[in-house]
């Protein structure tokens, strides 16, 4: 299981990330990246502590630990500034919180989060096929969630994405324990997305071609 989009203490997840990290490789995780909550008041000192966290726990045991952020409710025209300040810190993965239909993300987002500098939008929510066409161009991956309530417009991502050539991954968007999932799991998530067997197995590829890269980062 390749899961690139989860929380811990460090934001609003139930446990510290080597207890999540535990619980994912029993799981069978190859790779975690944990990617907490941040805004503009907070983005440097959580990077800092999932850094030592990766540090601790990277010692040639799967899963290895990515170390990223995801920006939440970010104002839209803030967030360009904000991930070039992350990669300036070497953050290797940055998510964006997208405009999922359960929670009130301010219109915009998905279009600015396509302009910058990221790997994931996160649960976009009512993509546009423009916005599906724009994450293409850009190499951009879309999410499918496997989280109540983000979850309910996979199918329109899927949709999309496939039309536009978008590459897709599951994610869960884990803040507790039982939200860990399979790869099975993930697979079922995909079909249910409305994606064929070819389609998922591209899509697993697409998320070892992608966690790969993220973790050369780390360097």
């Amino acid at each position: 299981m390749i899961d690139l989009h989860t929380h811990t203490l460090n934001s609003d997840g139930e446990l510290l990330p080597a207890e999540l990290w535990r619980r994912a490789q029993v799981k069978g995780y190859r790779y975690l990246g944990i990617t907490d909550h941040v805004d503009a008041s907070n983005f440097r000192e959580v990077f800092a502590r999932l850094k030592v966290a990766a540090a601790s726990l990277n010692r040639g045991l799967a899963p290895v630990l990515l170390p990223g952020l995801e920006f939440t409710h970010v104002p839209p025209e803030q967030l360009g500034g904000l991930v070039a300040e992350a990669r300036e810190l070497g953050v290797p993965l940055i998510v964006i919180h997208g405009e999922t239909m359960v929670e009130p993300v301010a219109p915009g987002t998905n279009r600015a989060a396509l302009e910058a500098d990221i790997d994931i939008l996160a649960h976009p929510g009512l993509l546009t096929p423009e916005e599906a066409g724009l994450a293409a161009a850009r190499g951009i991956t879309l999410e499918l969630s496997a989280r109540k309530g983000h979850s309910l417009t996979n199918g329109r991502v899927a949709r999309l994405a496939v039309a536009a050539g978008a590459p897709l991954t599951v994610n869960t968007d884990a803040h507790a324990p039982g939200d860990l999932i399979t790869r099975e799991e993930a697979w079922r998530v995909a079909l249910g997305a409305g994606l064929s067997d070819a389609e998922v197995e591209a899509l697993f590829h697409h998320a070892d071609a992608l966690a790969r890269r993220l973790a050369a980062r780390l360097g």
